[in-house]
């Protein structure tokens, strides 16, 4: 009777732990901050209350409004789309947006690739002219030539000449790509988790915004392409110098945009730093680029670029203040400052 009952009870324990097991590997999939998978947002537990992942106060609501983006700018090319030149243009790099990535698209579109065509067509040219010349029907008896200076010399020099040449650009672009920022530039610090975005301005007040991948039916309704959008962006103002810096968490991971020319890895314990000027407004999208984890092809990268005014604006609806500003205090006449005042005035002097 005791053995019997034993054994319900472990069968009891059984079913119970078999019923709770979904609901905790769920709950370890969810992204730290998110409600469902994909970085959902989560429903507030009571009204008015901000979770933790809701980085706009509840006073800033409505003082900042997304940009809505551009179809084809900053994002990759649907080739099912219908529309002329789509199959082609999604099989080359995204059109660029800042200095850099032109002068990259500019040197693989008419400077790399005439090169390797005629290169490629010059061998396959070579080649089948060596077939029928020399075949077995052509040249019964074959050649017993061994070696000939001439075309050895030819065939080494020709090469290295080529590469020197490739040497002069391709050398510009790396010099371009480690340009130390400017001091006045905006700083952004990019932290990479397992699985999503953390952003910080130290320059503004301490602002810190966390990005999680939205749904697919969210990010179409939004107008955005699926599994690039977020929740919340990383905003910076367009045509000024970006200090952007990277660190990982956890692991490795890495922070690249392709239409800007731009990827950094996130390392633990080290500070990766990049200078960065988009050229112009817009949304720009990208993703980790670095294998970091199950959930690493969940955890992309939305930048959206404004003029310096707007990025102002969005920086005061985050509780935050742009450089320069609160730094004088004026007593009205007659009165004298509170010391906390005159401390914060002098401390910030």
């Amino acid at each position: 009777m005791n053995a019997r009952i034993k054994l319900a009870t472990l069968s009891l324990f059984a079913a119970f732990a078999v019923l709770l097991a979904p609901q905790a590997v769920l709950a370890q999939d969810a992204a730290p901050g998110s409600g469902e998978a994909f970085g959902e947002p989560p429903v507030s537990a009571a009204e008015g209350e901000v979770v933790a992942s809701e980085t706009v106060p509840p006073q800033a609501e409505g003082a900042y409004t997304p940009m809505a983006p551009t179809k084809n700018k900053g994002m990759p090319t649907d080739p099912n789309s219908g529309e002329p030149g789509a199959i082609a243009k999604s099989l080359t790099f995204q059109d660029q947006y800042s200095k850099d990535g032109e002068y990259a698209l500019w040197m693989h579109n008419w400077f790399l690739l005439p090169v390797i065509t005629a290169i490629s067509l010059f061998v396959l040219a070579l080649l089948l002219y060596v077939v029928v010349r020399y075949s077995r029907r052509a040249n019964p008896e074959p050649s017993r030539t061994t070696h000939n200076t001439w075309i050895e010399v030819v065939w080494t020099i020709v090469p290295a000449a080529i590469l020197v040449v490739i040497a002069v650009p391709s050398l510009t672009l790396l010099a371009r790509q480690y340009e130390t920022p400017p001091e006045d530039a905006v700083t952004i610090k990019a932290t990479g988790y397992q699985w999503y975005w953390g952003y910080s301005y130290p320059d503004h007040g301490e602002i810190e915004v966390i990005s999680n991948m939205l749904s697919d039916a969210d990010a179409v309704r939004n107008g955005e392409p699926p599994q690039l959008a977020v929740d919340n962006r990383m905003v910076v103002p367009a045509g000024v110098p970006l200090r952007i810096q990277t660190i990982g968490a956890d692991v490795i991971h890495s922070f690249a945009i392709p239409s800007l020319w731009f990827k950094q890895d996130a390392v633990p314990g080290r500070l990766n730093e990049k200078l960065l000027t988009i050229d112009e407004p817009g949304v720009y999208y990208g993703q980790c680029s670095e294998l970091c984890g199950t959930r690493h092809a969940y955890m992309p990268i939305a930048i959206e670029a404004l003029p310096p005014e707007e990025f102002a604006a969005w920086v005061r609806s985050q509780g935050g203040t742009m450089p320069g500003e609160g730094a004088a205090v004026e007593a009205p006449d007659g009165e004298e400052l509170p010391v906390e005042d005159v401390t914060e005035v002098a401390l910030a002097d």
